[in-house]
């Protein structure tokens, strides 16, 4: 086994604090790197308190992770030591099922195995994340990083990133579309940027008048705020479609108005609450609304390819590790542009 430090939440009310645990010995098919960077989700914030339900305490978060590789098993071919490698939010799934061998191993028939808050395939050993020094995962699950960008800007895109592409991908918004983007956060400006680069129309659609300028600056070509009802109005059967990144309670049926006929409302965010949606709100113009989570490895990897070749980052704002817990009360205020990213040296 290998000692390992990180920070970790206790129970659904305790504040992150430094834990000492024990990674696997890494095996021929292992990769064990140091991990430099690490983003902050929200989504740490929902799995740590617990509003998801299932937690898994001790917790050590994190899923936006990379690093340089330390040592590789002898089965490894794709890595060597001092390469950059990137793990995101699984690190195994059963290999075996419809869409695993279809590159979906986000969507494992018989579950998928998160990178934290999980057991591993042996259903009893606990999984620990990216706000820690070093990890161990089997080479199928570890991703290629161009060391021409940024890390602590590639960070994020193992979540924020490919929660955006994915679904862009998935229902081919491009040329000739209109997509409204819900929420400038961490998942919405990337998805600005890859909606723009894409060459999809791009409407921020945001509660944040001040938001307006960094919405264009990211790529948004139209910014509407969504408290102004005159503007909503004007919105009515606009959008092809909407990409919905907030993860707080909203109201789908005023956004499920402002697509065309055929028109699809995409989730991604993940509110705490159950959503209310009107039957009439879809069948009267026969509109979807759909959910997507990350992709999959072969999703990741092009992704990460993709923004190499476009040099597309998250903006993000380092930290130290001592202060997560301050970066999740701002967070929460939405006081971040536009991700939090761990450098882990603080540690």
């Amino acid at each position: 086994m290998i000692a390992a430090k990180g920070y970790a939440a206790q129970n659904a009310k305790s504040p992150l604090a430094p834990f000492s645990f024990s990674r696997r010995t890494p095996g021929e098919n292992d990769v064990h790197f140091k991990i430099l960077y690490c983003g902050v989700c929200h989504s740490d914030l929902h799995q740590i308190r617990d509003e998801w339900g299932g937690s898994i305490y001790p917790m050590v978060p994190g899923h936006e992770i990379v690093g340089r590789v330390t040592s590789v098993g002898s089965n490894v071919k794709k890595f060597k030591a001092g390469d950059l490698a990137a793990v995101g939010c699984m690190v195994d799934s059963c290999r075996t099922c419809e869409n695993c061998k279809k590159g979906l191993e986000q969507y494992c028939l018989n579950g998928m195995v998160g990178t934290y808050n999980s057991y591993e395939r042996d259903g009893k050993t606990p999984t620990y994340g990216g706000y820690s020094n070093e990890i161990v995962v089997h080479q199928d699950f570890v991703l290629t990083v161009d060391a021409s960008l940024p890390l602590q800007g590639v960070a994020p895109l193992l979540c924020a990133g490919i929660t955006t592409y994915s679904p862009l991908r998935y229902w081919k918004v491009g040329k000739g579309h209109k997509i409204g983007v819900l929420g400038l956060g961490g998942l919405g400006h990337m998805a600005v940027k890859f909606a723009s680069a894409f060459g999809a129309e791009v409407t921020m659609l945001s509660t944040s008048p001040s938001k307006e300028a960094d919405a264009k600056r990211l790529g948004a070509h139209h910014f509407a705020l969504t408290s102004d009802a005159q503007k909503v109005k004007s919105l009515r059967g606009y959008f092809d479609f909407i990409l919905d990144t907030v993860s707080a309670p909203h109201d789908y049926n005023m956004y499920l108005r402002m697509l065309k006929t055929g028109g699809t409302h995409i989730c991604v965010g993940a509110p705490p609450t159950p959503a209310e949606v009107e039957a009439f709100s879809l069948i009267v113009s026969r509109k979807s609304i759909a959910g997507s989570m990350i992709g999959g490895i072969p999703e990741t990897q092009e992704m990460l390819d993709y923004c190499a070749a476009n040099k597309i980052v998250s903006d993000v704002e380092v930290i130290a590790m001592k202060d997560i817990n301050a970066a999740y009360e701002r967070m929460l205020k939405g006081d971040v542009r536009y991700r939090f990213v761990i450098d882990m040296a603080t540690l």
